[in-house]
């Protein structure tokens, strides 16, 4: 069962440790007016930034025993910029030439934009919604283009909301798994020496695992974003301190800072 959020009477006996250093599992923000670096600042604490868990192409070997032809399509569907550099990536590999009558389909104007980096913009075919950015949004463009034969780059681990819709809306199309989430190696790290860990998907606590297979809760506090998260926390036998997104703390950081200031104003 998940906590209730800020529960710290029932739970005060996990928090008696002076929260000092914090193990957040994404990369150091690129921007340097990060709010997670005034928040250190404001709270007297020091945060690593350590991603958990990295993406990793599928070779064109490996590609190759998925049987399939980057051009028998006429479309492609990008959810992400990720899925565009690992397209790109493995038809290179696979030395094969997208032809300039490729249409694409993408999950925002963001996406589409970074098309940029390999085709040239103005030339080609790019749909995306101008009214959102839900899956649905995107169906609703390639409704006009039901003919087309549509392939949809994806992750080994993946979430099935896009091709249930291209599913559900009667769109001939294939998945290509192009790429893979994988645990990072963070054994330079010692994992205690951090009183508070902060999670952002069911893979980071995967990585968690295997990587400090011998690792004990404790006193160690765990916050994460999202319900998928807090299950994998749940299922791994951890105990959930803090989470986002709720009513109370719209992101993760707000629910961090709760969480900290909680603690060290107890000390």
């Amino acid at each position: 069962m998940v906590l209730a959020l800020f529960d710290y009477k029932k739970y005060q006996k996990y928090n008696t440790l002076n929260i000092s250093k914090i193990l957040v599992s994404q990369p150091v923000p690129s921007d340097p007016k990060s709010p997670y670096f005034e928040f250190a600042k404001n709270a007297n604490v020091e945060i690593l930034f350590r991603p958990f868990i990295h993406v990793e192409g599928i070779d064109a070997k490996e590609f190759r025993k998925q049987r399939i032809d980057l051009l028998a399509f006429t479309a492609v569907v990008f959810t992400s910029k990720v899925a565009i550099d690992h397209y790109f990536r493995l038809a290179e590999e696979l030395r094969v030439s997208i032809p300039d009558t490729m249409k694409y389909f993408c999950m925002s104007e963001e996406v589409a934009v970074y098309l940029q980096k390999y085709i040239v913009y103005r030339k080609r075919k790019i749909f995306f919604s101008s009214v959102g950015k839900r899956v649905q949004d995107m169906v609703e463009v390639m409704k006009k283009h039901k003919d087309e034969k549509f392939l949809l780059p994806l992750s080994v681990v993946h979430k099935n909301d896009v091709p249930d819709a291209l599913t559900e809306g009667g769109f001939t199309f294939s998945k290509a798994f192009l790429y893979q989430t994988v645990s990072s190696d963070l054994t330079d790290i010692n994992i205690n020496d951090y009183q508070v860990l902060v999670f952002f998907s069911p893979q980071g606590i995967a990585s968690l695992k295997s990587n400090f297979p011998n690792f004990v809760q404790g006193e160690t506090a765990i916050g994460c974003l999202g319900p998928a998260t807090a299950k994998a926390i749940e299922e791994a036998g951890l105990r959930l301190d803090f989470s986002a997104p709720s009513p109370e703390c719209p992101s993760i950081l707000v629910a961090l800072s709760k969480y900290v200031s909680s603690v060290n104003s107890a000390e």
